[in-house]
């Protein structure tokens, strides 16, 4: 039976726990390739890291009679073709998930975090089957209560849908006494967390253009991996 109330921690995957750029520009490149279609210039490939990789294909006028295959495309790429350099083993070829690694400092903020008495979870736009092995590979699957992603069908896809999810899954419980709080570096994490009723402190070592976040309405952003739990606890101080 859960325990009430607790202080629940959202945690975005990529461009908040990894650096995950490398594997999904690489994996968007070989799709527009595998399309016949124009690779798109640096800063719109950048635009990929955090939506749903389906509405990115959208913006990019993928027509919506190619986006399932496109999709595809991707994700086999993304999750299953060992093709791009490993940057943590020189010389092995891997999978675009694995063209990752933990931002320095994150391990140690999610250890101070899990002996401060919060419920850790990952809310990521990213399917629940591909955040699993990543996580586990990047030993983080420990420092984490629970994982939660999108679903393969795209029926769950947005950020705000993720959350609800999750929320379900753990028995979260404002009239017990139950609080969250996001954190992630997009106007997704931004934009989701407002449509569940909650703020999002943002990571500016993340992948926002200049002004996204603040645009979007965040509660607060923190600079650098090791003012995380700060702010953290600052934020359930105050509410």
């Amino acid at each position: 039976m859960a325990q009430h109330p607790r202080n629940v921690v959202l945690l975005d995957l990529d461009g908040t726990l990894t650096k995950s750029d490398g594997g999904i520009i690489a994996s968007v490149v070989k799709t527009f390739e595998a399309l016949g279609r124009p690779v798109p210039d640096d800063a719109e490939l950048k635009r990929f890291i955090g939506p749903a990789i389906i509405e990115s294909l959208q913006r990019n006028h993928v027509p919506a009679d190619e986006l399932d295959h496109a999709v595809d495309i991707y994700r086999s790429y993304y999750a299953d073709k060992a093709v791009f350099d490993d940057p943590n083993e020189p010389g092995n070829k891997v999978p675009g998930r694995l063209v990752n690694v933990v931002f320095p400092g994150i391990r140690e903020q999610l250890l101070k975090l899990r002996e401060d008495g919060y419920y850790l979870a990952l809310a990521s736009c990213k399917p629940e089957y591909q955040c699993i092995p990543i996580c586990e590979h990047f030993h983080l699957t420990e420092l984490l209560d629970g994982i939660y992603g999108a679903s393969k069908d795209n029926t769950r896809l947005d950020k705000d849908q993720v959350i609800r999810y999750c929320f379900d899954k753990i028995g979260f419980d404002p009239a017990q006494g139950d609080k969250a709080v996001m954190i992630g570096d997009r106007y997704t994490d931004i934009d989701g967390a407002r449509a569940c009723g909650l703020d999002t402190i943002g990571c500016r070592w993340g992948y926002a253009p200049e002004g996204e976040m603040e645009e979007h309405g965040v509660y607060e952003i923190i600079e650098t991996t090791d003012q995380l739990e700060d702010a953290v606890n600052r934020y359930f101080a105050s509410h």
